[in-house]
């Protein structure tokens, strides 16, 4: 009975590692295939991360963000993550005294048409669009960056898979061993002569 449950328990060890290791070469494939997609999209934009005097003019917790990634091309999740919130949404800030797109669209929105046609209704309607133009950047950015933290993770989570799929291997390995030895040594009790008394 031994040897039975250690085969049943080996073999359920080895659908689980096959489960696991099909599971790794997925995760390995979104992993490449997201980091690729990002990093083609990004490029794409044709980005330099700010540096020298550009950083002069930032709060120092902003500049000190962007630092690290002075001069190189925009092309990673945490790049993207770093442009959108640490320089695209200062200058947006400044420029709208900290409102919001909303803020300025419904302020624009109320004027009247001779208000809009004025030359602070034409300031107005062109912070609102400079807003709603950093927005849909920031929106991009932040995007690429999620999808490169999905596929970071999905790369952690392949590694974990192909660790535990090598794991079971090596324990349904000791499991089958062992239900050998102990048919081996069932075998060998059952058909050992029995000493006859004298």
């Amino acid at each position: 009975m031994r040897s039975v449950l250690d085969k049943l328990v080996s073999w359920i060890g080895l659908a689980l590692a096959c489960f696991l290791l099909i599971a790794g070469g997925l995760l390995t494939w979104a992993n490449g295939f997201i980091g690729d997609q990002v990093h083609t999209q990004l490029i794409m934009q044709d980005i330099t991360m700010p540096g020298g005097d550009a950083l002069t003019g930032l709060p120092s917790a902003d500049a000190s963000a962007l630092k690290k990634y002075s001069g190189s091309k925009l092309d990673t999740g945490p790049e993207a993550k770093a442009f959108a919130d640490h320089y695209i949404l200062v200058h947006m800030n400044e420029a709208s005294g900290n409102r919001t797109y909303e803020d300025v669209s419904g302020e624009y929105i109320g004027l009247s048409d001779a208000d809009k046609a004025s030359a602070d209704g034409q300031a107005l309607g062109q912070l609102r669009q400079t807003l709603f133009m950093g927005n849909t950047l920031r929106g991009l950015l932040l995007y690429g960056y999620a999808f490169a933290t999905v596929g970071t993770i999905a790369g952690i989570a392949a590694i974990a898979s192909f660790a535990g799929g090598a794991i079971l291997l090596v324990l349904v390995a000791l499991g089958l061993w062992h239900a050998r030895r102990t048919a081996v040594a069932a075998d060998q009790s059952t058909t050992r002569p029995v000493a006859q008394p004298v």
